[in-house]
C-alpha cells in the first residue's frame, strides 16, 4: 500500500487493512493501493463471479467498493471513534466485464457528529465507471 510521504495515518490503518481480509472486503477481493488523510483509492481484478448476469460487474460489488472505501476515508478522518452508513448514493455510469477496477473516495465534508465522503469508479484507462456520495455517523 502506497502513501504520499510525510502523512501521518492512524496507527490502526494496518491493523485494519489486516482484520479486513477476512470480512466481506477480504472475500470480494478487494485491495488497498493508496492512501492519505482525506483519500483512498482500493482496486479489484474483475472475476467472472463479481459478474452480473449479462456478463457486466454486478451494481452490488459497485456498492460494496464505494460503500467500504469511503468508510475507509471517515475511519482514517476519525481513528478514534467507529463511523457506520447512514446515507449511501450511487449512479452508475457505464459498463464492465472484465480487468482491474479502482475507486478512489475522498472526504468531502465533516462535522463532529458526520462524514461526508464522495468516490468514483474507474477502469485502468480512466473510463468513469460508477460514482457516489455517503454520510456517515460518527459513533462515540
Amino acid at each position: 500500500m502506497e502513501t504520499n510521504k510525510g502523512v501521518e495515518l492512524p496507527p490502526q490503518m494496518e491493523q485494519w487493512k489486516e482484520k479486513a481480509e477476512s470480512t466481506f472486503w477480504g472475500w470480494v477481493g478487494c485491495s488497498f493501493e493508496r492512501v492519505d488523510e482525506r483519500r483512498i483509492v482500493v482496486s479489484l481484478d474483475v472475476k467472472p463471479h463479481h459478474l452480473n448476469l449479462i456478463g457486466i460487474l454486478h451494481g452490488g460489488v459497485h456498492a460494496t467498493m464505494i460503500d467500504s472505501a469511503m468508510g475507509l476515508a471517515a475511519m482514517i478522518a476519525r481513528p478514534n471513534a467507529g463511523v457506520v452508513t447512514t446515507h449511501l448514493n450511487l449512479n452508475y455510469v457505464a459498463p464492465v466485464g472484465a480487468g482491474r477496477v479502482y475507486v478512489e473516495a475522498e472526504i468531502a465534508h465533516m462535522t463532529r457528529k458526520t462524514v461526508t465522503t464522495q468516490a468514483r469508479v474507474r477502469t485502468e484507462d480512466g473510463e468513469l465507471l460508477a460514482f457516489g456520495t455517503g454520510t456517515f455517523r460518527v459513533l462515540d
